[in-house]
């Protein structure tokens, strides 16, 4: 019998974003997975919730992940090299963007990664794993907001440096960022409103309802509360809108925002995702698209070498480009939203300011893209894993608290 193997998330995601076949893999974790615990082992069933989640089983996943973390809360991903630094990740069960993906910050480095998974039914365990540093990578949704909340608390005398106060990344809500970010000089965060399904019913119904509740004008952007990657997300231009938009959305609750046009002057949208390491901005990825909803895989970098062109110059000049324009913007966002490491979804305004579309501390930064199609992105992405690298060196380096509470 061979060892049990944790593949964990960077690798099974890159395998899959690179086109590789795992059935044979999801079949051997299944066979594993039904054999006793002690020959099976809770790494199988957690890599088999995370295939599962990547071919869109997301309910089975859910089950096979919690059958795991019943069975050990705490996983470790060996570091690729002699292990010189323990990093403690803070996580909760969820879905693949249910915590920030520290996995890819980490990879092919001398960080030894325990994962340690946290619900209000799954309390901190007696044992906490030796660490140099911990990180909260718990994400921000409606439901880690009372997890976050309670860590809050927790956390306050922990033994050892925490990266990403929960306090923070419960502040990364769409409405809390525009409040937080409100009012910044050179920096654009439409307002976000949460609006239920009744309200859009009585908008879609009566004519001129939205504009008596509302100050802004059509066009606005509606998605509900908690989605990501676009799904959901549309444009209303008018109140005939609003009925086509929720006979597909069968959500309660949703967020509506002004929308803002956001194109260059070649009447191209430009999103560019930026990683902020201590405050120090890096270039993770520039998506060119003719439609305002941009994600960067349906922005088709890989179908044109012009647009991969334009990526590669914003990341071999983002020191002295990108990040010199908005280097006042950028410290002033950084230092209103408080946290180690963010990510930040934006794009340039003609007139200069920087709009943010969102603050996601669980945002993949990630050196996946094949090297042969994107020769610039592994320099660019190297310099976000070296800083994050260097950020958990001077982490471990900052006097500890005292141990606290364990329970959440």
């Amino acid at each position: 019998m061979s060892p049990v193997t944790y593949h964990g998330l960077a690798q099974l995601m890159t395998r899959t974003y690179h086109g590789e076949d795992l059935t044979a893999l999801g079949q051997e974790l299944i066979q594993r997975a039904s054999r006793p615990p002690h020959e099976g082992g809770p790494e199988v069933l957690l890599d088999l919730s995370i295939l599962l989640h990547l071919r869109g089983f997301h309910e089975m996943a859910r089950d096979v992940q919690m059958q795991a973390l019943h069975q050990r809360q705490t996983y470790v991903l060996p570091a690729a090299r002699a292990p010189a630094l323990r990093l403690l990740a803070l996580m909760v069960p969820g879905e693949l963007n249910a915590n920030t993906p520290l996995e890819f910050l980490v990879e092919d480095s001398d960080i030894e990664l325990h994962q340690l998974f946290i619900s209000p039914e799954l309390l901190f365990p007696s044992q906490i794993p030796e660490h140099d540093v911990a990180m909260v990578a718990v994400g921000e949704s409606e439901q880690t907001l009372p997890l976050l909340h309670a860590l809050a608390q927790a956390l306050v005398h922990w033994p050892r440096p925490i990266l990403n106060h929960p306090a923070r990344i419960a502040g990364l809500t769409r409405d809390g960022v525009a409040l937080t970010l409100a009012g910044i000089p050179g920096v654009v965060a439409p307002m976000a409103q949460r609006v239920e399904r009744g309200t859009l019913e009585v908008w879609a119904r009566e004519e001129h309802a939205f504009e008596r509740e509302r100050a802004w004008d059509y066009p606005v952007i509606v998605r509900p509360i908690d989605s990501h990657a676009g799904t959901g997300l549309m444009k209303i231009d008018g109140r005939e809108g609003w009925q086509d938009y929720l006979v597909q959305n069968e959500a309660d609750v949703f967020f509506v925002s002004p929308f803002v046009d956001y194109r260059s002057s070649d009447g191209l949208f430009r999103k560019y995702r930026i990683a902020l390491v201590k405050g120090v901005p890096f270039a993770s990825h520039l998506a060119i698209s003719d439609h305002w909803m941009i994600h960067y895989l349906n922005g088709g970098m890989e179908d044109s070498a012009q647009k991969r062109a334009e990526e590669a110059h914003f990341m071999e000049c983002f020191e002295s480009g990108f990040a010199r324009r908005q280097a006042n913007s950028l410290a002033l966002v950084n230092r209103a939203l408080g946290l180690d490491y963010v990510v930040l979804d934006c794009a340039e305004l003609q007139d200069g300011r920087l709009l943010i579309f969102e603050a996601d501390s669980s945002a993949v930064v990630h050196g996946m893209d094949p090297v042969e199609l994107f020769p610039y992105k592994r320099p660019a992405i190297q310099k976000v894993f070296q800083a994050f690298r260097q950020m958990l060196e001077d982490a471990r380096h900052a006097a500890p608290g005292l141990p606290s509470a364990v329970s959440v």
